[in-house]
């Protein structure tokens, strides 16, 4: 939960997600500190299995991803989109209370198991011999549930900490799409008019092409 003042934050959660909170947590990571459109669009990259998620964490025996720079990551399709709703809900009540949901940033983003629902698995595939899934039947599966809470806010909010503000300055920066301004090009400086002395030569080779064919037609 957010534990700074909630007044100036826009929030969205949701709760009782069949989901694996492990792989909610990655997808919150993925997204926080960065704003609003390039957050949907990381969210959207994932749930079209066109961009991985880095697992910092529970990332035991997971392939690595040359997008990711060879850094361990999954396509957690499923856990995407759950948190890409709530992540819409949020941007609709920044637009309720007349916020600009596109110029905002995602300043909080968590995930964590609420509770288990016990289960064991039926009696008849209790043993291995009897059918079943290998191990699995013989021990205890227990159904988890998680929950998804998101918050909005802009980067001049003064109830930001000092830590948050930096990772909001630096995911900005990477955010950023360059924009490469084309080259101007150069103007040529205008010809300096020739001095008094410089155009007497000038003017003299000019009389003498000139007198030589008139010379000529006169022969």
């Amino acid at each position: 939960s957010y534990n700074l003042d909630r007044k100036e934050i826009v929030f969205a959660s949701t709760s009782e997600l069949n989901a694996s909170f492990k792989d909610l947590c990655a997808v919150c990571d993925s997204i926080r500190y960065r704003a609003v459109p390039n957050a949907i669009a990381t969210l959207d990259g994932v749930i079209n299995d066109s961009r991985p998620i880095e697992y910092r964490r529970h990332n035991k025996y997971m392939g690595s991803r040359h997008e990711l720079g060879g850094k361990k990551g999954r396509y957690p399709m499923k856990c995407a989109s759950m948190v890409r709703k709530v992540l819409v809900n949020a941007t609709a009540n920044a637009r309720n209370k007349g916020e600009d949901p596109d110029a905002m940033y995602v300043v909080h983003a968590c995930a964590n198991k609420t509770y288990e629902v016990p289960r064991s698995p039926p009696k008849g595939i209790r043993s291995v011999r009897t059918g079943g899934y290998g191990y699995t039947p013989m021990r205890r599966s227990n159904l988890a549930f998680a929950k998804v809470e998101i918050g909005l806010s802009t980067k001049d909010v003064k109830e930001l900490g000092a830590r948050m503000k930096r990772a909001l300055k630096a995911t900005s920066r990477t955010d950023k799409a360059v924009e490469i301004a084309p080259k101007q090009q150069k103007q040529k400086k205008p010809a300096a008019k020739p001095t008094a002395a410089e155009a007497a030569p000038k003017a003299q080779a000019n009389t003498a092409s000139q007198k030589k064919p008139d010379e000529a037609k006169k022969v």
